[in-house]
């Protein structure tokens, strides 16, 4: 018997496509233009609706999914995908790396790109492809559930970050044996909520989409992220899912976007349920499709609903003709029809949690620590505690021993899944605080003692997993469940106070913490979070992150990320500052690095040039230490309304003890562009300010002026 084209590998991928579109169905189209959630009926799923692409099944599961797609009547393998957000979160025992938010603060992207690296190693040993991730969404609100979820508020950083993240998923390519398939997420404005509220009514008008949330987006379609996921939200009265003009004339015409686009989970449920602009299935599906969707997630009625469609003549076959070519093809580039990826038992011991993973996991977590505040105490900073001193240490407080506060959310435990090995990951995997600062506990030191005998208070505040994720917006930012009476009570015993904050997003700090001797925030921290803290309270470690996030002293100060738009009536609010308790771009070590005086090489640039910047930077500690400098411009006058200063440039500066360098950043003047009020990118001439220096405040800056002719 002759083999089909499609199933020979050295016909071209053009050739496969055409030979198995013209063998397959009406329903076997439909199927393959679905994704839907493997715990529910995998095997209907598959069987029945011919589905293309499953989720939430691993190891075992994922195979039996698999084999049963190749035993279909074309044998088109099934996709399989999940949700490893920050480690192979639904793999029990894999490597859980600190959240979005905590990564981005190391300002790593090296570091970044590998977490990424040794997450698809781990998912391709348990049977997936795919991941849904990273997440490109900028963080405005901060009371909306998913910050943990996003680099921060910087829409540059952003695409560093997340161009990173995609390098280090898709590996050397598609069929790249330990390569999976990256997800650009949400796209777009999906952050942009009304009053924190999940995927409510996102009030953007293009210029604002134009300016701040699609540039992330558009840098990781450069970078070659091979599939696209929509938003929850709509904009202007227009659901992300059907939003013509984000989908077709932006993404793919503009961008040149040739992978695949997949809604959110049951976004085309949506249309009928919630948003309630589809009267039933068979409007919704027809819809989708025409707006540009490629995969429908977790919708199944969405089978019934676009067969019915094309019956009725609300859609021709031919237009799921010319979305299935992508999807087919990208099967085909990835390999499936010759490799469908089935789980390797051997592999799975051998990778999962290696202790190369595990190493790369504890350096995450040390770059991702931010030392916010380190007072003196009897004459010198409080942190590191002296080894040679000893002393009763009290670890208090509802995070201190808390895996899963510590590990946060999308993994194990945290409502999305449960594994069939246990609800949770490994206890033996995770190290908390207090298991950290045990295991590194000097000689003659004592732990753990009352607070009202101990020497020095560590003190473990935060949040938990009832306050974080989808639909768990919050209304306030405050520490809940008698944490601030707790601080209080502790601040009163006049001991030093090391705090230590484990959570999903800034909080707004009472007095009692903001007065500690020393403050850390970690965010969530991952498996390794308890001994790269414990590493640095005792000084085998200097911390070097900084936020990408601004922290407010008031949940009503809202926005206050540091790229606000200028042109405000007053400075402050009449009964607060606007000022934040800790600015983006803020960090502490455990060496003072001192600046010198900025200088541009050359202060007259043309459109086409590159903006250099040289400042001498010493440490003048006596440890060695990383500093992150940072280059900002403000455009001195533009033709529309702009953000006051932008970052455009950092450098991660290793120093020795005394030593000194000449740090120089650039920019292409090319990215100093606004949007006007017509929606152009330009770049307009004239005068320019770069700004360098630690932070993102005014006191942390030195300037240098600049045109642009």
């Amino acid at each position: 018997m002759d083999v089909p084209k499609y199933r020979d590998s050295s016909a071209t991928i053009g050739e496969r496509v055409d030979d198995l579109l013209g063998r397959m169905e009406l329903p076997e189209k439909v199927g393959q233009l679905m994704q839907l959630d493997g715990r529910m009926d995998a095997r209907d799923a598959i069987e029945r609706m011919f589905v293309g692409s499953l989720f939430h099944l691993n190891g075992p599961d994922a195979d039996a999914a698999i084999e049963a797609s190749l035993r279909t009547r074309l044998g088109i393998p099934v996709l399989m995908a999940d949700d490893a957000m920050h480690g192979h979160s639904f793999w029990a025992g894999a490597t859980i790396f600190p959240t979005q938010l905590a990564l981005a603060c190391s300002w790593d992207a090296e570091l970044l790109e590998e977490a990424a690296r040794v997450t698809a190693r781990e998912m391709r040993a348990t049977g997936l492809k795919w991941v849904f991730s990273p997440v490109l969404c900028l963080a405005r609100d901060l009371r909306w559930g998913r910050i943990d979820e996003t680099f921060g508020e910087d829409p540059f950083l952003i695409g560093e970050f997340a161009s990173a993240m995609i390098r280090g998923y898709q590996g050397g390519g598609l069929d790249d044996p330990d390569a999976v398939l990256a997800t650009a997420k949400h796209y777009a404005g999906y952050s942009e909520t009304q009053g924190g509220r999940d995927a409510s009514e996102a009030v953007l008008t293009r210029r604002r989409l134009l300016s701040y949330f699609l540039p992330p987006f558009e840098r990781a379609a450069a970078e070659g992220c091979m599939a696209f996921m929509t938003g929850y939200q709509s904009i202007d009265g227009v659901p992300s899912t059907m939003n013509t003009w984000l989908l077709v004339e932006t993404l793919r015409r503009k961008w040149g976007f040739g992978g695949v686009l997949v809604t959110d989970y049951d976004n085309v449920g949506r249309l009928v349920k919630d948003q309630r602009v589809c009267a039933d299935y068979v409007e919704a599906a027809a819809l989708a499709i025409k707006s540009g969707n490629d995969l429908v997630m977790a919708t199944p009625e969405f089978f019934e609903g676009c067969i019915e469609a094309v019956r009725r003549g609300l859609l021709a076959e031919t237009e799921l003709d010319a979305i299935l070519r992508r999807v087919l093809a990208l099967k085909f580039r990835m390999g499936l029809f010759e490799d469908p990826g089935r789980s390797d038992p051997d592999r799975i011991a051998r990778v999962v949690a290696c202790e190369e993973h595990r190493s790369v996991n504890l350096r995450a977590a040390r770059e991702s620590l931010v030392l916010l505040k380190n007072d003196a105490v009897g004459g010198s900073p409080l942190l590191p505690l002296d080894p040679s001193r000893p002393r009763k240490i009290a670890v208090l407080g509802p995070n201190a021993d808390a895996p899963l506060a510590q590990l946060g959310d999308w993994s194990l435990g945290s409502g999305q899944m449960t594994s069939a090995s246990g609800p949770e990951h490994p206890r033996s995997s995770v190290a908390t605080v207090a298991d950290g600062v045990r295991t590194l506990l000097p000689a003659g030191w004592s732990l753990v003692a009352a607070p009202e005998d101990a020497d020095i208070e560590i003190l473990v505040l935060g949040d938990n997993l009832a306050y974080v994720g989808e639909e768990r917006s919050t209304a306030t930012l405050e520490l809940q469940d008698g944490q601030v009476e707790l601080a209080d009570s502790v601040a009163g015993l006049g001991k030093p106070v090391v705090a230590v904050l484990i959570n999903s997003k800034p909080l707004v700090l009472p007095e009692s913490v903001l007065g500690a001797q020393a403050i850390f925030e970690c965010f969530n921290p991952g498996m390794q979070g308890g001994t790269a803290l414990a590493e640095a309270i005792f000084g085998a470690i200097n911390p070097s992150g900084k936020l990408t996030i601004s922290m407010p002293f008031h949940v009503g100060q809202q926005p206050v990320y540091y790229n606000q738009v200028r042109g405000q009536h007053g400075r402050r609010y009449a009964d607060l500052t606007q000022e934040p308790a800790f600015a983006f771009g803020f960090g502490l070590g455990y060496s003072p690095f001192r600046y010198g005086a900025p200088h541009i090489e050359n202060a007259r640039l043309d459109p086409k040039g590159i903006l250099r910047v040289r400042i001498p930077v010493r440490n003048g500690g006596s440890r060695a230490g990383t500093e992150i400098v940072q280059l900002y411009v403000e455009d001195e006058v533009t033709s529309a309304t702009w953000a006051r200063r932008e970052l455009v440039a950092y450098a991660r500066v290793t120093m020795a003890p005394g030593e000194a360098r000449l740090v120089e950043l650039e920019a292409p003047v090319s990215e100093l562009w606004i949007i006007d009020a017509e929606g152009r990118k330009v770049v307009e001439n004239g005068a320019f300010r770069a700004l360098v220096g630690s932070s993102s405040r005014d006191r942390d800056l030195q300037a240098v002026a600049f045109t642009v002719e």
